[in-house]
């Protein structure tokens, strides 16, 4: 990767006092005793479908501070054929009945679970019981109640739990975090953000309400991400609208989510997550100046135009980005870039979005 420092900033205030300072050391010793002196940690992926198998293993052959150790499928014939492309052993092959075997296995320290939204409560608090640490993918769960478990048993066993936003690991996007927390531009006044693409497989997991899919939970949450981290504060009220044009492939989940924000400061944003449409952008007005990026939330990089110049800093690769920069964290026993409750933010938004579309007025968040 190229010589950039990991981002270890996280957008949230931490307790500096002599007390907490304390509290601090001593969780942060509990984490690096568990994972030894080891120079990379091992990582198991649940789940190994797309995301697993295009963008994250091979983003582990790019990693410094992490390392493809194990996997977990249901599948035989996709076990045998990994072991044969990475080199894996035998023994950190598991499946899911096996699963909690783990905790006997000193050469995977993280699991990386990459499965429906709807499994991601189980294998978090399973991996955590069995002394792993855990990243998660988005969206974190199906409700804010499944995230605070979630966070509670991570807790309570000591382990890590951080949430797979890659794009909060892009400097193009720490760039407008910045312009927001530092006001280089003055107040935001206006966002827009849209994260869409045009999927038609029938009978998907997407397009199964109870497993996680509709376009909110898959696409919705990027133009979220990127209107919260845009404003550079918490939104607290929601209206939105669920659009379905094509009733024969989206029957059950939602096609395309419009929900508008408002925050505190009075900076509103229109947002769209979709399945029915190709987006992939993010526009900021503010008092002395604009931002516009397209894309904003891709796999294969970020670029925009602001005020202040080109946005167009260089990253080989977003996950490999990600997975170092929380594995790092880890070893150090530093906070988590995006850790658990950034994806418990996000739900609770979620819900409240769910509730305006049945409401159909603003819902409080």
């Amino acid at each position: 990767m190229e010589n950039l420092k990991p981002l270890t900033v996280t957008r949230r205030t931490f307790l500096t006092t002599g007390a907490a300072a304390v509290v601090t050391t001593m969780a942060s010793s509990r984490i690096i005793a568990s994972v030894g002196q080891k120079r990379s940690l091992g990582v198991a992926l649940v789940g190994l479908g797309y995301y697993s198998t295009d963008l994250l293993a091979p983003a582990l052959q790019l990693t410094k501070n992490c390392h493809l150790a194990g996997i977990v499928t249901g599948t035989p014939e996709k076990a045998k054929a990994w072991k044969e492309k990475y080199g894996l052993k035998d023994k950190n092959i598991y499946n899911y009945q096996n699963f909690d075997q783990i905790k006997d296995n000193p050469d995977i320290d993280i699991v990386y679970v990459v499965l429906p939204p709807s499994m991601h409560k189980e294998y978090v608090i399973r991996a955590a019981r069995a002394g792993k640490h855990v990243f998660c993918e988005k969206p974190m769960a199906l409700t804010s109640a499944d995230c605070q478990e979630m966070i509670r048993v991570c807790k309570e066993q000591k382990r890590s739990l951080a949430i797979g936003y890659r794009c909060q690991h892009d400097p193009n996007t720490r760039f407008y975090m910045d312009i927001a927390k530092e006001q280089k531009l003055g107040k935001v006044k206006y966002i827009t953000s849209a994260a869409s693409y045009v999927e038609s497989r029938k009978g998907h997991w997407k397009m199964k309400k109870d497993v996680g899919g509709g376009s909110m939970y898959d696409m919705g949450v990027y133009a979220l991400q990127g209107a919260r981290l845009a404003a550079g504060e918490e939104p607290i009220a929601v209206t939105a609208q669920s659009i379905v044009n094509r009733p024969e492939i989206f029957n059950e989940a939602d096609e395309m989510m419009m929900f508008q924000l408002r925050f505190p400061s009075g900076a509103i944003a229109s947002c769209m997550g979709g399945h029915g449409a190709n987006a992939n952008y993010l526009k900021v007005n503010y008092e002395k100046g604009s931002l516009f990026m397209e894309p904003f939330s891709s796999y294969n990089g970020n670029k925009g135009t602001s005020t202040l110049g080109e946005i167009k800093f260089p990253i080989e690769n977003q996950q490999a980005r990600q997975m170092d920069d929380d594995a790092l964290a880890i070893m150090n026993g530093t906070p988590l870039l995006v850790p658990g409750e950034e994806g418990l933010q996000d739900i609770r938004i979620v819900e409240a979005i769910y509730r305006a579309v049945k409401s159909g007025r603003e819902e409080k968040i």
